[in-house]
C-alpha cells in the first residue's frame, strides 16, 4: 500500500471551503486539463453524501480513457469526507479530505492510500510514473486554488 499526502492553507471560511469541495462538479475545475477529466454522473447541484456514487472518465496515461467510479464512504460535515474507488485503474484507492479551521482560513489536508494492480509490475509503475503523476495533479490543484481563493 502506498500513501500520498498534501496540505494547503486557504484564506477562506470553513463554510466556503466546504461548499466548494463538497460539490462534485468542482472536481473538474481543479483537475489538470491534460487528464480530460469528465464527470459522467448526472449530479445536479447535490452536495456529497455517504453512499453517493460518482462516475468519471479520465485519461491518466497515454491519452487512454479509463472509466472510474468512486463512492463517498464517509462524510463529517465541514470536517472531512472520504471517497473510495469502486471500479477504476487502482486495486485500492481511498482519498480522505480534511478541513481544519484556523483564525485566518482553512487548512485542507488530502491523504490518499492506494495500491496498483499487477503485483511487482504495479509497484514499479508506481515508483516510476504514478507517484509523480499524483504529485503533479496536486501541484496543479494548489495553483488553481490559489487563483480561485486568493
Amino acid at each position: 500500500m502506498h500513501q500520498f499526502s498534501a496540505e494547503q492553507f486557504l484564506p477562506i471560511t470553513i463554510e466556503k471551503a466546504w461548499a466548494f469541495f463538497s460539490s462534485p462538479k468542482n472536481l473538474s475545475v481543479i483537475t489538470p486539463p491534460s487528464l480530460d477529466f469528465t464527470i459522467l454522473s448526472d449530479l445536479g447541484d447535490e452536495e456529497i453524501f455517504e453512499g453517493m456514487l460518482i462516475d468519471y472518465r479520465v485519461k491518466p496515461m497515454l491519452g487512454i480513457p479509463v472509466r472510474w467510479q468512486t463512492k463517498i464512504s464517509h462524510v463529517e460535515e465541514k470536517t472531512s469526507f472520504t471517497d473510495q474507488q469502486i471500479t477504476g485503474p487502482y486495486k485500492i484507492w481511498e482519498h480522505t479530505h480534511t478541513f481544519t479551521p484556523h483564525k485566518e482560513g482553512v487548512l485542507m489536508t488530502d491523504v490518499i492510500r492506494y495500491k496498483l494492480p499487477l503485483g511487482w509490475l504495479g509497484t514499479l509503475v508506481e515508483k516510476l510514473i504514478v507517484r509523480q503523476k499524483i504529485k503533479s495533479i496536486f501541484d496543479y490543484r494548489k495553483n488553481i486554488l490559489i487563483k480561485i481563493f486568493n
